[in-house]
């Protein structure tokens, strides 16, 4: 008999699928949550299941267990860990324990990846068209490539995964790998991600007139409050305000937060494990413990949302040779131009700032970081230009 204790996240579902297709009634499925897997390792543990052979996929174990699945291993043998978050790192000291944040040709590995990979090569399941292709799906899903590879379909496959439950979804995908010869959607499927899609969409459009900004340590963060589409809205919302270093989402349902980041100077999962979380360095997320809760909810609660950039704007556009205006909270009014090729100044309320940049994008940047500004509508722009030739006309 085997048993595998896996992630409830579509990558951790993934080798729960894999197994059932390796294992078929040979093996039991348990999924848990971060905070439940070490319940579910002491219960195997306690309950003399040696003749069993546990696997553990895209979570890891406290210090405590570590040792506990070390002294099953020497009497049995019968353990096998894979992950491929760093945070777990340290598991690799251990024979029964693989941990692989990128393979040997560079790639981001997801933990249905290695799995896929352990079964193949040790014999347990056939390799197959339509198996690769969602193992890729889901790969490049958890480790977000999707994103910069443009492959909607790995993103509509979580989608998807959000849509059902875990059973339904377990049942349809394990259909589908056993007898399709490439993995796609059925047209039913087609049909309710199309229609998710607007749903998410309208969600996404409400969530960004509700963010605000604030600085936390050495990082300028956006904060949202939100108990759905945590990925789409934080790369959404990170693309909207490239400013920001990385956007946290605040599920106070769930009592947790989930960290998005953009950029590739930020480690997310970094910041999650101050507070006992973990992830990826793109992705992470952790509970909302009570310092994360007086850093994230009651610092930030009395700051007003930022305003979102005019997005109809005909006249008051980015690198204009007239300027782009801006404005913050304060009523201020900032005018950004360019004084030759290669330099840019900020005019806040007519006078310059000190700092010269040399580009349109670190001015605005800069300016974005420091002073909360928005791109206002093209009627304050033309208000504005009249103004200034107003003054210089009564100046003649």
């Amino acid at each position: 008999m085997y048993k595998l204790l896996s992630h409830n996240d579509l990558d951790g579902v993934g080798c729960g699928i894999l197994a059932k297709l390796a294992f078929h009634d040979q093996v039991k499925v348990r999924y848990n949550s971060i905070s439940s897997l070490d319940r579910e390792i002491e219960y195997f543990l306690d309950n003399n299941q040696q003749d069993t052979f546990l696997f553990i996929t895209d979570l890891s174990p406290n210090e405590k267990n570590e040792k506990r699945l070390n002294d099953f291993y020497s009497a049995t043998g019968n353990v096998q860990l894979l992950d491929h978050h760093k945070t777990a790192h340290h598991l690799n000291d251990y024979e029964w324990g693989k941990v692989l944040v990128e393979d040997e040709n560079g790639h981001l590995t997801s933990a249905t990846y290695l799995f896929y990979q352990y079964l193949v090569t040790n014999g347990f399941l056939e390799q197959t068209n339509s198996i690769t292709e969602f193992v890729e799906l889901v790969r490049q899903y958890d480790t977000w490539e999707w994103e910069k590879n443009e492959n909607q379909q790995a993103r509509q496959l979580n989608t998807l995964f959000f849509l059902v439950s875990i059973e339904e979804f377990e049942g349809k995908m394990l259909e589908r790998l056993k007898t399709g010869e490439h993995f796609d959607f059925d047209e039913f499927e087609k049909k309710i991600l199309n229609m998710e899609e607007v749903k998410i969409e309208r969600y996404i459009r409400r969530k960004k007139r509700e963010l605000v900004q604030t600085a936390i340590g050495e990082y300028f963060t956006g904060v949202v409050y939100a108990e759905s589409y945590h990925s789409e809205l934080g790369n959404e919302l990170g693309k909207e305000n490239v400013h920001l270093d990385f956007i946290a989402i605040l599920n106070m349902g769930g009592k947790k937060i989930s960290f998005r980041t953009i950029h590739d100077h930020v480690d997310v999962s970094a910041i999650a494990g101050e507070f006992g979380g973990g992830g990826h360095q793109k992705a992470a997320g952790c509970s909302l413990t009570e310092e994360a809760y007086e850093q994230y909810v009651a610092q930030t609660f009395h700051i007003e949302p930022i305003p979102e950039d005019a997005k109809r704007n005909r006249y008051n556009l980015r690198f204009s040779s007239f300027g782009t205006l801006y404005k913050n909270l304060k009523e201020e009014i900032f005018l950004l131009y360019s004084i030759s090729d290669f330099d840019w100044i900020i005019e806040k309320n007519k006078l310059p700032l000190d700092q010269i940049f040399t580009s349109f994008y670190e001015a605005e940047w800069f300016l974005k970081r420091n002073y909360q500004a928005w791109l206002v509508k093209d009627e304050l722009f033309v208000d504005y230009l009249m103004e200034e030739a107003k003054k210089v006309r009564h100046q003649e």
